[in-house]
């Protein structure tokens, strides 16, 4: 058996709002391997968003361990998240979340800054993400002169240019219409074909297919897990 470079061993996670008492995941055991491609699917408010982030060091256990590439992280302090989130998580979001006035080439290199990697790097890894994604011709552009597809593209781009251990994905289809949505699944298909580690939140069934596996959570626990074998899948 690979090792994992995820584990989740009895991850809770309750909130407390006046006095009240919700319990978003409990108990979640969970393992993801390098170069897996794993979908998270279930329903509104089962927990899917709150797992991602704490994968994602957003957000932390109430109780269980968390164990990324080997190390035991739910009780780092912030500055040490912030560092491991830059340099070993790619996230890439149902709403883009690129700046606006910054050019396409900006908004990919400025996770890289605060590495503090000098410029000519910074101008490769960007130029290097945004070609594999298709988008090195829009590198000048801005984000309001690109579709909803093509924003995404570079929102992938930059979750890549860090050459992070797993790329986290929160509906990453959610704001696009089907044909652009087919597009940017293709394009995490092709990369987890040449060997990323993708964590993707979803509500699609179709979606969920690309997956090597899915985990199916309801009211925060693990009710299911079951292995994809689409035969369309790339």
């Amino acid at each position: 058996m690979p090792e994992s470079l995820i584990h989740l061993e009895g991850v809770t996670k309750v909130f407390l709002t006046d006095e009240v008492e919700t319990h978003a995941l409990s108990g979640i055991h969970m393992d993801i391997v390098k170069g897996e491609y794993v979908s998270i699917a279930g329903p509104s408010g089962c927990g899917k968003s709150t797992l991602l982030s704490i994968l994602g060091l957003l957000d932390s256990p109430t109780e269980g361990s968390y164990i990324l590439n080997g190390r035991p992280v739910q009780g780092l302090s912030l500055p040490e998240r912030a560092r491991i989130r830059n340099r070993e998580i790619g996230f890439i979001f149902q709403s883009f979340n690129l700046i606006g006035d910054l050019t396409v080439y900006e908004n990919v290199e400025l996770p890289l800054t605060y590495r503090g990697m000098p410029a000519a790097e910074r101008k490769t890894a960007a130029m290097e993400a945004l070609e594999k994604v298709g988008m090195g011709h829009r590198a000048k552009h801005l984000p309001s002169q690109l579709s909803g597809g093509q924003q995404q593209r570079v929102a992938v781009a930059r979750a890549l240019a860090g050459k992070p251990a797993v790329l986290l994905a929160d509906e990453p289809t959610g704001n696009l219409d089907s044909k652009n949505g087919d597009s940017v699944m293709q394009l995490l298909a092709e990369l987890h074909k040449a060997g990323a580690t993708i964590v993707m939140v979803t509500h699609d069934v179709r979606f969920a297919r690309h997956a090597d596996r899915t985990v199916h959570i309801f009211d925060g626990r693990v009710v299911q897990e079951q292995m994809e074998s689409d035969p369309t899948r790339a």
